[in-house]
């Protein structure tokens, strides 16, 4: 008997970040080009980010449009996101601070508590630690999209930050994600 042999479908950085997008702008309805306008992807890349974040069940279809599975999201951010995209760091940089450096996490420490981390970024105004985004196109996106930029943010406290700053990252993005 034949066996069908399949590629075993991956998840992607983009698809997270596609899939963040819809999450957080659920009184909206987007189009591939709309989304990959304001991610600064094609709309090819993000067709196929949306088809595997559905092979993932991070998104479904209702009535045609994309929409993000809350509860999957929420477990995959707090319990992968750290393990399937680990933070990468650098030497310090201008850019867009993430992390602890901004808010909505900059306000649980203290200036002296902070290491700056910043999304490696030319038009940045920050000066600090490189962390690498999850996806080239981050600091763009972010810049275009408030609530966007602050699951970004958390996000990164997951993938790097210490247990404390995990733990404030997963009550603040519970409250976005819900």
């Amino acid at each position: 008997m034949a066996t069908l042999r399949q590629k075993q479908p991956t998840l992607k950085p983009q698809d997270l970040l596609v899939t963040l997008k819809i999450a957080v702008n659920e009184d909206r309805e987007f189009t591939f080009a709309e989304l990959g306008q304001e991610l600064s992807m094609s709309a090819s890349e993000v067709h196929s980010a949306a088809q595997r974040a559905e092979m993932s069940r991070l998104l479904t279809r209702d009535n045609g449009q994309l929409r993000a599975v809350r509860s999957a999201l929420q477990e995959f951010v707090v319990h992968g996101v750290k393990y399937s995209f680990p933070a990468l760091t650098g030497s310090t940089t201008r850019g867009m601070a993430t992390s602890t450096s901004a808010f909505p996490l900059k306000q649980f420490f203290s200036e002296s508590d902070i290491d700056i981390a910043v999304w490696p970024d030319s038009s940045g105004t920050d000066r600090g630690m490189s962390l690498q985004p999850l996806y080239p196109s981050v600091p763009s996106a972010a810049r275009a999209d408030i609530r966007l930029y602050e699951v970004l943010i958390l996000i990164d406290a997951l993938r790097s930050g210490a247990a404390r700053e995990r733990e404030i990252a997963t009550t603040e993005l519970m409250k976005r994600l819900a």
